[in-house]
């Protein structure tokens, strides 16, 4: 049975990676087919001639990239890591009606292959390859190409929640197996760890991984067009200015303009309009810094480091978490504004794997939101105030705490001793798999070496107290799932769950 759920482990694994790299491929065609729109544009509307030819260098790399990835995508590429053997379904996009992807991506190409090679006398805005590029790049071809990516992401839900009704089915049979045979039961007993331990792994990791690979995605695909606004906005600051002066210095020297210009000066508020433009590419300005300052944060979080140790900001990974979590603390129709109190230490950088801990921090602030969101339905909303407290400090030289608390139901005693099991939830079929905090303990205790304990009572809030090294030592295990350690769970006298 071992090697059939390692088996299966390959098979999602490389499922997953050949999806994950189909997905980015198409994904890069779609970018690939903007850039190539804004390269034609800039190549017409630039008149400099050494310009001109690196537009058209950069243009005919783009066009290359895209052919490269279209044929990968259709007969395979080792380097990208495709396979080359699409589904029925996909094929039908590329060749059949209603898209026919392969038609419009090869006829994108040579219109701005024809594009590239046109002389300086041809190169305006009626030129017939341009208009092509411009209108496809924002119709026809962008939905052909956004059909391709959702039906490979179809494909590979569909793919995946198969390979996790398998292992359900696995370990179910594992389970009735230990029954029948007692004699082997020591050794059933380590296959059944190992099997939950995948099982628990593989899930979590697929879940965080499309989490990720959709942050990264969004970041990317919003960071070029803010980056432009952002570098252009203190041009335009210059220009507005530059123009403001110049309307100042008309009005100093022409004091007694036409009837025709003051009645123009009346009609447009030219007075308030000097004043108020400053405010608006000001106001601009801040709201450009806060996107790049998320795309950022999308960033920090999906960031691909999950197996190298590095030294970390806690707090910026915290506040990573937050920034992402933000749509649910907001106040809803049938909910309060959920407030966040953050006490945060001096803490140094700490030796971690920043991925996973992202993970236990997202699974514990999104358990204090489920618990915060259930007991607002329960008690009197006018009093109550649903509050989550994040508390970190240094417990010692070499070590650190982080507390995450939330002034919900509280938990029973009979569920917090099953809290850190396998598959193990409270939640309805559906809303839990019973695998974050487990995958949370085993990341706390087995990968960094630290401990990871819930302190809560009916009617009193939670607190998910984390402890961990500042430097990994020779007892944080490398790999998860490698020591059979249990979680301890404590009661703590002092515990104030509005703390």
């Amino acid at each position: 049975m071992y090697q059939d759920v390692e088996s299966l482990y390959h098979q999602i694994v490389m499922s997953r990676e050949i999806n994950a790299a189909v997905v980015n491929v198409s994904g890069r065609q779609r970018m690939l087919s903007q850039r190539i729109a804004l390269f034609s544009l800039r190549l017409v509307c630039t008149s400099n001639q050494l310009e001109q030819e690196e537009i058209r260098h950069s243009l005919l790399d783009a066009v290359e990239l895209m052919e490269k990835s279209h044929n990968g995508l259709l007969y395979g590429d080792t380097s990208l890591k495709l396979p080359g053997n699409p589904s029925k379904e996909v094929l039908n996009l590329y060749f059949e009606s209603p898209h026919y992807v392969n038609e419009k991506v090869q006829q994108y190409i040579q219109q701005a292959a024809k594009l590239i090679t046109t002389s300086k006398e041809n190169l305006n805005l009626e030129n017939p390859q341009l208009k092509y590029i411009i209108d496809a790049a924002g119709g026809e071809l962008l939905n052909s190409l956004d059909a391709v990516v959702k039906q490979y992401q179809k494909e590979s839900e569909i793919k995946q929640k198969s390979f996790e009704k398998t292992l359900v089915e696995l370990y179910k049979k594992s389970q009735v197996a230990a029954k029948a045979v007692q004699k082997r039961n020591r050794e059933l007993k380590e296959t059944l760890n190992q099997l939950q331990k995948a099982q628990a792994h593989i899930i979590q990791t697929e879940k965080m991984s499309c989490l990720g690979q959709l942050l990264a995605g969004v970041a990317h695909e919003i960071n070029n067009p803010v980056t432009f606004m952002y570098c252009n906005i203190h041009h335009a600051e210059n220009y507005v200015s530059d123009v403001v002066d110049l309307l100042k210095l008309y009005q100093k020297n022409y004091p007694n303009p036409t009837d025709e210009i003051q009645e123009c000066i009346e009609s447009i508020d030219l007075d308030f309009l000097i004043e108020d433009l400053p405010k608006v590419i000001s106001s601009m300005k801040i709201a450009s810094d806060r996107i790049r300052q998320i795309v950022l944060s999308l960033r920090n979080f999906s960031r691909k480091d999950e197996e190298e140790k590095r030294n970390t900001n806690i707090h910026s990974c915290i506040e990573s978490t937050l920034l992402i979590l933000e749509h649910r603390l907001k106040e809803k129709s049938d909910q309060k504004e959920i407030k966040i109190l953050k006490e945060f230490g001096t803490l140094p950088e700490i030796e971690c794997y920043a991925g996973p801990l992202n993970q236990v921090f997202m699974n514990l602030i999104s358990n204090a939101l489920d618990a915060l969101e259930e007991y607002q339905n329960h008690v009197n909303s006018s009093i109550f105030i649903p509050t989550i407290g994040i508390r970190t400090e240094m417990t010692s030289a070499e070590k650190i705490r982080i507390v995450v608390s939330d002034n919900g139901t509280g938990i029973s005693e009979n569920i917090k001793s099953r809290l850190f099991e396998p598959f193990f939830t409270t939640k309805p079929v559906g809303q839990g798999t019973g695998l974050g905090l487990s995958i949370s303990y085993q990341i706390i205790v087995e990968k960094h070496g630290g401990s990871l304990k819930c302190v809560s009572n009916p009617g009193q809030g939670t607190e998910f107290i984390i402890e961990l090294p500042v430097r990994l030592n020779q007892f944080a295990v490398e790999e998860l799932g490698t020591t059979n350690t249990q979680p301890v769970l404590t009661n703590h006298l002092d515990f104030s769950p509005s703390a």
